[in-house]
């Protein structure tokens, strides 16, 4: 039998959890991004104020690929600008994604080089750094790459990440990858089909109901050229209809087996687990396929059953 909670214990437990709100409201407004931005680094200094761009105004700056940052709970751009005499311009960008997960989204979307050991994840191409740490996804370009640009480039993007100290979390999503043969730059963490497409073309309809509330990851297994797609949805019944939606306009030969031989020779195979639709592209063989997806549900089975163990 529980034991009975005291008055005096109750009410501090509720000005605990009160509390705990607070400082929760607290953390997220602590520093604000200006702050995260030295005035001067290696002779560049920041010209003029920054320029800030909402969820509203984000296609007044990048037009067109504004929408990759819709598609997550993208809140906020400031961009600043530091300049240095007789070097090319170096830009800031820093984005506030609404959440560490969202963070990790938008850095996997384009995600293909090497790690620089920068914040929660980074990645260098053609003179432009970018890396998440928290619910930040900031990029640092230069006009032009020189040599002294490219150094002041990553001195900027090292004192930005040390700057935020709190660290995020990664979607638990990816917690559901098997590892043996997985790509990880291909790694991608979403919510909408767009993304989907964009990486995996499937339909111009969004055959598998994808929208806010859903959390979809999608990775490359070599060297079998396979794609795994999962995505966990609100409740049972949404999966439900996903699934059969999928199976009726992608694959609509699989009949109860739910996978399929297409044109090219390849394997598609598909199943629902509860709240989970599990998907593979793609596939050498059926086999294969069916593998990939029982090394999901099991890891789904498992993180399940340690939740259910939890006080």
């Amino acid at each position: 039998m529980r034991p009975r909670l005291t008055t005096a214990f109750a009410v501090a437990a509720c000005f605990a959890a009160i509390l705990a709100c607070a400082n929760k409201k607290t953390d997220r407004e602590m520093i604000p991004m200006d702050q995260f931005v030295p005035s001067e680094m290696q002779g560049w200094r920041v010209r003029g104020e920054a320029e800030t761009y909402d969820r509203e105004t984000i296609f007044d700056y990048i037009d067109g690929a504004g929408e990759v940052y819709l598609m997550y709970d993208f809140q906020k751009v400031m961009v600043y600008r530091f300049t240095k005499t007789e070097e090319p311009d170096i830009v800031l960008e820093l984005f506030d994604m609404g959440s560490s997960q969202d963070a990790f989204g938008i850095f996997s979307h384009a995600r293909e080089g090497e790690d620089q050991g920068i914040g929660q994840g980074s990645e260098y191409r053609g003179g432009l750094l970018c890396f998440w740490k928290s619910r930040f996804f900031v990029c640092v370009s230069a006009e032009r790459e020189t040599q002294e640009a490219k150094k002041a480039v990553e001195d900027l993007a090292r004192r930005i990440a040390e700057k935020i100290e709190v660290t995020g979390a990664k979607p638990d999503m990816l917690d559901y990858l098997p590892e043996q043969d997985l790509e990880s730059n291909t790694v991608r963490y979403f919510h909408k089909h767009t993304t989907l497409n964009y990486h995996y073309f499937t339909a111009s309809e969004n055959i598998l109901k994808l929208r806010r509330q859903t959390e979809a990851v999608l990775a490359t297994y070599r060297p079998s050229g396979a794609y795994l797609l999962y995505i966990r949805y609100p409740d049972c019944d949404q999966a439900k209809e996903a699934f059969e939606s999928f199976l009726t306009a992608y694959i609509p030969e699989a009949g109860e087996s739910g996978s399929a031989q297409i044109e090219d020779g390849k394997w598609v195979a598909a199943e629902r687990d509860h709240a989970f639709v599990i998907v593979v592209f793609d596939s050498p063989t059926q086999d294969y396929a069916r593998t990939l997806i029982r090394a999901v549900e099991e890891r789904i089975s498992k993180e399940s059953s340690e939740d259910r163990r939890d006080p």
